[in-house]
């Protein structure tokens, strides 16, 4: 479950619902190109929206059109009595693993994040990722809070956001983190801009939005920088190519950018942003064409 691609595609919506015909082409482009995972409901799948009917309906439909490819879901609630139910439905529909991050109105202490993980972990039968994830929750982890809750059973893998610039402060970031949580549980990245310096460092998985509208080109970045020095070179063309979307998503956050690209590539047929959110403008859509001129070469291919 926890290794190579795994791909988390948008939830296309509007202020009506979900638009089930064009969620379900998302998933099964993503059978087809070959990803490890599927993870349904993240950030970028909008769940902080969406009613608890809602997000079950999407889970239903992804796991009916991944076609045996492990589905991930998210469970993040601001109550964990809501964490809990989504927990339940999410078992019941089918859901692979599940994924957790801290969000709360309140600030959290180290202790209430412990527990709520805690709590959780009893009430499952499948493995569970922690999503360190403070861009959007403002709780930041502790490597030892990792290791601590890392210690609980159903807890099979982490989604920490980046690693430092420089392979030498990345290759320290994961192997001071490796040292503190059980061999069982995987090390995964999330922040596109980082993946290839993250994989580098020892991160077995990527944890990709870019993966959810591009599995293919994401794929070939994957495994080349997990093949290690032999293919170097043609993940650092790769990865040259796709800076400037990553500049995009520095500045304008990876939900409105990857909607866009979805749009443009006719994917979606409206903007994937439920409001207050608003879409990129004319200009900036125009840098976001430009830069997908040649990565999409990769992708057909």
């Amino acid at each position: 479950m926890f290794k190579g691609l795994s791909a988390f595609p948008l939830t296309p919506l509007d202020e009506t619902g979900i638009n089930e015909k064009e969620f379900t082409p998302l998933i099964e482009r993503l059978v087809s190109a070959g990803v490890d995972s599927i993870g349904v409901l993240g950030s970028t799948g909008n769940y902080a929206y969406l009613t608890r009917a809602q997000r079950e309906r999407v889970l239903q439909l992804a796991v009916q059109a991944a076609g045996g490819v492990p589905v991930m879901t998210s469970i993040s609630a601001l109550r964990t009595l809501d964490v809990l139910h989504l927990a339940e439905d999410a078992q019941k529909a089918g859901a692979g693993a599940l994924m957790l991050s801290p969000v709360s109105y309140q600030p959290l202490t180290d202790e209430e994040v412990y527990h709520l993980y805690e709590q959780v972990n009893s009430n499952l039968s499948v493995p569970l990722c922690v999503y360190d994830n403070p861009n959007t929750t403002h709780f930041r982890f502790s490597d030892e809070l990792h290791g601590r809750i890392a210690q609980l059973p159903h807890v099979r893998a982490i989604k920490i956001p980046g690693v430092p610039a420089g392979a030498e402060a990345a290759s320290f970031r994961i192997g001071n983190l490796c040292e503190l949580v059980p061999f069982r549980v995987a090390l995964g990245i999330s922040g596109d801009p980082t993946a290839a310096a993250g994989l580098k460092a020892g991160c077995e998985v990527w944890f990709s939005v870019l993966g959810g509208l591009l599995p293919k080109t994401c794929m070939q970045l994957t495994r080349l920088t997990q093949a290690g020095r032999e293919e170097e070179e043609k993940a650092e063309q790769i990865s040259s190519l796709l800076e400037p979307l990553w500049g995009l998503f520095r500045q304008y956050g990876s939900l409105r950018v990857a909607s866009a690209i979805a749009q443009q590539l006719g994917f979606i047929s409206e903007p994937a942003l439920p409001l207050p959110l608003l879409p990129l403008s004319p200009t900036v859509n125009e840098q976001l064409s430009s830069a997908l001129r040649e990565i999409t070469v990769l992708e057909e291919n």
